[in-house]
């Protein structure tokens, strides 16, 4: 059953190579069918990855047979299986809106995506540094071109900014990897969990600095204040069904951070242990209150969709932070949740800024959407869901979270910034929602919406919305738009809601498996006997 585990790695790989090879001899209808065949696939052996695992607990395969640590060793575990997991689901759902004519114009664009899909699950299933510095490196490339594609001033100009960072941060990764091997002489995490906690002391100080280069690189790729300034406007420039798979790399860092700090430097590290302790809660909750200004300060939506994504980071590390058990299954349930929400946002953007015409997204009155009453209650379902009111996933998540930190001793200052970005995200997403739907330029709206607006204003005993006191006048009279909704573009972005539904549905279900997941990565042992098998009894 080990083989299983490489089979997320080989199926985009191969369809990655496949897609090159032919991209001048196949049909862009071809292509699209050879891409969505093998997400598809990709997901069913994620599936079947997930059900293994469940069953009959940590899975290793050691490429070439080479014993760890000195081969390449892959690792499903729940956690890893988990990012997996998301990741397939939110591939589909991209992919399904990409292939809908956002991937005209490039023969690269497939390709891209498939190599993007096995840089974040090889970056999920490596079990030793190097090699998750050449994941990284991988979704670095791919993630560069998937963010340059259709062009424009402002892609390039917000590519730039992104691949300077990211490499700025590789360079980083390879010196605390380097340094680690150095003194320690292995970067297999297994084996590295053992040889912290035997550090000399001599060798402390220099183990500490080289987790410290590896927890700033890791800030980096998740965003963290103060080095997300790439992100906003990376994620608002580019296409929408990539800014909706970007929705997850901001989580391949805080999948790191979990992984390193709880597998390398826990309670087993004797001198080393809790190494970003002290620093990552107050990073995370600074992120939290820097987040929820540039969602309140955003002029377009896709600028403060990119913000929410910043905004979910602060709060799932600060889930993460507590490093208790109830932390950090609050923070695995919380996390799919604001993946998908934020996936949701960004497609639902385009498709608002699409019907408006040259007012694109921007939050200013203008023409109404096509099927303006659908499309607005979609958005106020998605804005529902990704502000965190009861009773959908975001509301949960954040729940488990603030019971989780009602015993320590940041509890008053982690009440006050996640209850008080919950609030401020309300009322951004709100004046929002009204911007865009409420406040239609005259003759462009839906006649039957308004007419509900102006009955359900009359029955409170408001002003007819018709005469709005700012002077923007919306006519009731108008003919309704004729244009029906486009539902090929809606499904994906339904399909993600959904995702973040379920997530309620099956909630009993859904955080026993972060708990089990929480309690194995607090308790490594097994972890690290699976990888190193008789090697680590010896030791």
């Amino acid at each position: 059953m080990s083989q299983a585990v490489i089979l997320p790695l080989l199926l985009p790989l191969a369809a990655a190579i496949l897609l090159l090879l032919t991209r001048r001899r196949i049909s862009l209808r071809v292509r699209r069918g050879v891409n969505l065949g093998a997400t598809v696939l990709a997901l069913l052996a994620v599936l079947w990855l997930l059900v293994l695992v469940t069953g009959e607990g940590i899975l290793v395969y050691q490429v070439g047979d080479w014993p760890a640590p000195y081969g390449i060793s892959l690792v499903a575990d729940r956690l890893s299986v988990w990012m997996l997991l998301i990741t397939a689901l939110l591939a589909c759902c991209a992919l399904y809106y990409a292939v809908q004519g956002t991937d005209r114009g490039s023969r690269h664009f497939h390709p891209l995506f498939q190599l993007q899909l096995f840089g974040l699950n090889g970056a999920f299933l490596t079990g030793d540094l190097f090699n998750l510095f050449v994941f990284f490196e991988v979704l670095l490339l791919a993630s560069y071109g998937l963010l340059l594609h259709g062009g424009g001033r402002a892609r390039v100009r917000a590519g730039l900014h992104f691949v300077v960072l990211n490499l700025a941060g590789s360079t980083l990764f390879l010196f605390a990897v380097g340094t680690l091997y150095g003194v320690l002489g292995t970067l297999n995490m297994a084996d590295l969990a053992i040889r912290v906690a035997d550090t000399a002391p001599a060798d402390v100080g220099i183990v500490r600095a080289a987790g410290l280069l590896l927890f700033t690189v890791f800030a980096l790729k998740a965003a963290l204040v103060p080095l997300y300034l790439w992100l906003p406007a990376a994620y608002a420039g580019t296409s929408a069904p990539v800014a909706a798979l970007f929705a997850i790399m901001t989580k391949v860092g805080a999948y790191a951070i979990l992984r390193v700090e709880t597998l390398i430097f826990g309670d087993a590290a004797g001198p080393l242990a809790h190494l970003i302790e002290p620093v990552l809660l107050p990073l995370a909750l600074t992120t939290l209150g820097v987040a929820v200004l540039g969602v309140l300060a955003a002029q377009g939506l896709r600028r403060q969709t990119a913000y929410l994504v910043v905004l979910s980071v602060g709060t799932l590390l600060t889930a993460f932070a507590l490093g208790t058990r109830d932390g950090i299954a609050a923070g695995l349930y919380y996390l799919p949740h604001s993946t998908f929400a934020a996936a949701a946002l960004f497609l639902l953007a385009d498709v608002i800024a699409r019907g408006r015409g040259a007012m694109g997204d921007r939050l200013e009155p203008g023409p109404a959407v096509p099927a303006a009453p659908l499309v607005g209650g979609v958005f106020f379902l998605v804005a529902v869901l990704i502000s965190g009111l009861p009773p959908l996933s975001g509301f949960l998540g954040k729940w488990m979270l603030l019971q989780a930190a009602l015993e320590r001793p940041a509890m008053p200052w982690i009440f006050a910034l996640v209850l008080s970005a919950g609030l401020l995200t309300i009322v951004a997403l709100a004046r929002t929602g009204s911007m865009l739907f409420y406040r239609a330029a005259a003759g462009g709206g839906d006649a039957s919406a308004l007419a509900l607006v102006s009955g359900l204003a009359s029955a409170v005993g408001r002003d007819d919305p018709s005469q709005r006191s700012d002077g923007w006048r919306c006519d009731i009279g108008a003919p309704a738009m004729r244009a029906g909704p486009d539902w090929k573009r809606l499904a994906p972005v339904l399909a993600l809601t959904g995702l973040c539904l379920a997530l309620v549905a099956a909630a009993g279900p859904v955080t026993a498996f972060t708990a089990a997941t929480a309690d194995a990565l607090l308790a490594p042992e097994r972890y690290i006997e699976a990888v190193l098998g008789g090697v680590v009894g010896g030791r």
